[in-house]
């Protein structure tokens, strides 16, 4: 029997393409001329053909994305599957978690120790030498090697990102908190990924960037137990079999928050720190057994990298790679504040969220512009990384020259004042002896030593006002043009950087007004840009206590992010769900907006919907195969096998191309039991493949004019007990159980007998604000 259609012939199946914002459009499927419109366009304009439910940009390029099924698919594969693991199988199902756990932590901590040290070796040989050559009074061509050695390594970080692993491109969060809402796009976690991403952030931290290592290796962990979930890689001939019980979107998920995790505990050394980050801004779904495994990962990650940083200072690390592992211990000094204290906090957290808040409009419009650059194609994006690196090569260099030479303190020794070579908080640049340049020890330094300076207790004098300005101006500026490049790139760190010396700045205003050092005005002001721009407030609290190893700075870090996050959102969202709304990903939210108020679910219901009966005609199945792009439809039970039409459940495009591989087909209309699919399949056969692996194809099946004309019993692989709600449920209700649940499709029925028992499917474009606006012009507007 054929596949069920309302009409004689179904149109082929829309593709949804974004459009402009200013002119919201219809979707609706089956009518062509509103399917070639489609859904509202991205901030980040790309173009390109779509050949499933929507495109995104991720990373740096565009491509086309998918849900992820994180529902259980309770039919006869998956009971046969479970009914024939023993004790023994079930055991070792329970212990591989916890074995892969406490795996993905040691790596990422591996990594992120290679990291730092790579980094640390990297950017000090290049100071060293520019260093050498202004002791020889060479300057122009210390400032020649200087800017010679950024370029290249920003240029070749942008040519391996853009040439091998466009989706490493940027810090990596945003695709990683879509991924566990349930977003999925190609090479999003894949091998070539996770490789691009750690060597660009090599060279893109080391070419001198205003950014930060720290959020790619959030992406890192996740590439690195995304890779550990899915059994290794079968494109790259990395396969093992011992992991085939990870092969689903749900084990996966857990494993993958695990990773980001781990890569907050070992870009920060803040384990707990990296808790919190998981469950406040990274996923969208938790559980307490979640919570144990992901504490235990960080902590793992943690002890990796507290080994090898005792094995570094044994020298055993090149001439440096011993700052990078960024601990700052600041001394609060004082244990009680004042009124006058308590006021300046205050004024400190209300400007770090008008600047949090300003700094993510501007960031919005500089990656609108670039992402209008990136689309021409690689070549522009590399020399727009090189342009960048040109112009924070000529800040660092240029401003630190033109910056006065101020007279050591006469209570430090001359070995501490001024520093000669890499790193120091006095660094001498041209200046003559007994002095130093101040806007030198911040621009030429690395990011982590530089904040380590701003932080720096009881060297009040060390920076005066003017130099703390120029600093911030640049930093603050060369942020904003910095993120959006072609390269794997962070923003803790140029958030914190910009943050500390505002703070800083803020501190020498105030004077004698207040008995606030001035380095922890540096600790309260990167706290302030933090909950200004991230939105964070729990998390980042504990990753700047654990970072300066103070507690005691508890009421003051905890008044100055809720007051700075309290005042940025009045204007905008956070920075990271910013960027995920710019960049077109389907990102669905704890509470459902509020242009979903008035309607129901059958509102959005999108048709024609296509059915499948149990057992349906080999041709049939095919040809909707072909003709669509969906990834489940529903199954409907009738004659002979039941004496009316009734829903018998949801079968995935992945089961049915197995199932037809498995060519379990018979030449009259009956059912096959499900031992008789068994013997030829098993329920590994049905695993999902990997994030970077080539799915079957209908083309691959290669099945005969003669197979097309047989049936197939598609009752063994349809999910008996999907997810269903009435047609009249509100669809506030519905948007909600569908994020809770992790669902990829959602089943609306009618309410009332004597109609098809299945109306249509909610997927996660349904939910979609600019969806439903462009259906109902009326709706509210949040």
């Amino acid at each position: 029997m054929a596949a069920r259609q309302p009409a004689a012939e179904a149109p082929p199946t829309p593709v949804a393409t974004p459009m402009s914002a200013t002119t919201p459009r219809a979707v609706r499927w089956g009518d062509l001329e509103d399917a070639a419109s489609g859904l509202e366009r991205p901030l980040l304009r790309q173009r390109g053909a779509n050949t499933t439910s929507q495109m995104a940009v991720v990373g740096a390029n565009v491509c086309p994305i998918e849900s992820l099924d994180y529902e259980i698919v309770e039919n006869d594969v998956y009971k046969q599957d479970w009914r024939s693991r023993g004790k023994i199988q079930v055991f070792h199902y329970q212990v591989m978690k916890w074995v892969l756990a406490l795996l993905v932590g040691s790596i990422v901590g591996l990594v992120g120790f290679f990291n730092n040290i790579a980094v640390e070796n990297i950017a000090g040989y290049k100071l060293l030498m520019t260093s050498n050559l202004m002791r020889q009074d060479r300057n122009l061509e210390a400032f020649l090697l200087y800017m010679a050695c950024n370029v290249v390594l920003a240029a070749s970080a942008a040519a391996i990102c853009a040439y091998f692993a466009p989706a490493a491109a940027g810090s990596g969060i945003p695709e990683v908190k879509s991924y566990l809402n349930g977003v999925d796009a190609h090479s999003i976690l894949a091998p070539s990924t996770l490789f691009v991403k750690i060597i660009g952030s090599i060279f893109g931290v080391s070419a001198g960037f205003v950014l930060g290592k720290e959020g790619p290796m959030v992406h890192t962990g996740a590439c690195i137990a995304s890779l550990l979930g899915q059994g290794g890689s079968r494109k790259y001939g990395l396969t093992w079999n011992w992991l085939r019980y990870f092969k689903n979107d749900l084990d996966r998920r857990d494993l993958i928050t695990c990773g980001a995790a781990a890569g907050v505990t070992a870009a920060f050394r803040a384990p707990v720190g990296g808790v919190l980050f998981a469950l406040e801004e990274a996923t969208s779904w938790w559980r307490s057994a979640l919570l144990w495994r992901t504490f235990s990962t960080t902590a793992v990650a943690l002890m990796v990298l507290k080994s090898l940083i005792e094995y570094c200072r044994s020298g055993n690390c090149g001439l440096f790679g011993e700052g990078g592992l960024i601990m700052f211990d600041v001394s609060s000094r004082v244990t009680s504040y004042t009124a006058v204290d308590i006021i300046a906090v205050i004024i400190l957290g209300v400007l770090g969220g008008l600047f949090g808040a300003l700094f993510n409009h501007l960031l919005g419009r500089v990656l609108s512009k670039y992402g209008r650059i990136n689309e021409k194609g690689v070549p522009y994006k590399i020399l727009l990384t090189a342009f960048i690196s040109i112009i924070t090569s000529c800040c660092s260099f240029g401003l630190s020259s033109l910056s006065p030479c101020i007279p050591c303190p006469p209570y430090l020794p001359a070995g501490r004042c001024p520093t000669i070579g890499r790193s120091g908080n006095f660094k001498k640049f041209w200046c003559p002896a007994g002095q130093y340049n101040a806007l030198a020890s911040l621009f030429l330094n690395t990011n982590d030593d530089a904040i380590r300076n701003l932080f720096s207790g009881g060297t009040d004098s060390e920076f005066n006002v003017s130099t703390l300005l120029v600093f911030y101006t640049a930093i603050y500026s060369l942020a904003l043009i910095t993120y959006g490049v072609a390269v794997p790139s962070g923003l803790f760190i140029p958030v914190i950087l910009s943050g500390a010396t505002f703070g800083r700045l803020l501190g020498k205003i105030f004077g004698s007004a207040n008995g606030l050092d001035t380095g922890l005005f540096a600790l309260l002001g990167a706290a302030s840009f933090l909950g200004g721009t991230m939105r964070m407030t729990v998390s980042v609290c504990v990753i700047l206590l654990e970072l300066t190893n103070d507690l005691l700075l508890l009421p003051l870090i905890m008044l100055v992010l809720l007051i700075s996050k309290t005042v940025a959102d009045i204007f905008n969202k956070g920075v990271y769900e910013q960027i995920v709304r710019m960049k077109g990903l389907p990102f669905l939210e704890v509470h459902g907006d509020a242009c979903m108020r008035s309607l129901v679910a059958i509102d959005v219901v999108s048709g024609p919907v296509i059915t499948l009966s149990s057992v349906e005609r080999v041709g049939a199945v095919v040809s909707t195969l072909r003709r669509t792009g969906h990834n489940g439809f529903p199954v409907i039970e009738d004659e002979p096998f039941a004496p009316a039409p009734e829903l018998c459940g949801l079968v995935l495009r992945s089961h049915l191309l197995v199932l037809l591989q498995g060519r379990i087909f018979t030449r009259t209309r009956v059912k096959t039991s499900a031992a008789e699919v068994f013997r030829k399949l098993k329920p590994f056969d049905f695993a999902k493949v990997g994030s970077a692996g080539k799915p079957l194809e209908v083309d691959d099946l290669g099945l005969t004019d003669e197979e097309m004309e047989m049936y197939v019993d598609l009752h063994p692989i349809t999910n008996r007990s999907p997810y269903t709600v009435l047609e009249n449920m509100s669809l506030v209700k519905a948007a909600v159980l569908f994020r809770d649940l992790g669902l990829r499709h959602m089943c609306v029925v009618p309410r009332t007998t004597g109609r098809p028992p299945v109306l249509g499917i909610l997927t996660r474009h349904d939910f979609m604000p600019q969806y439903i606006r462009g259906l109902f012009q009326n709706v509210l507007r949040e």
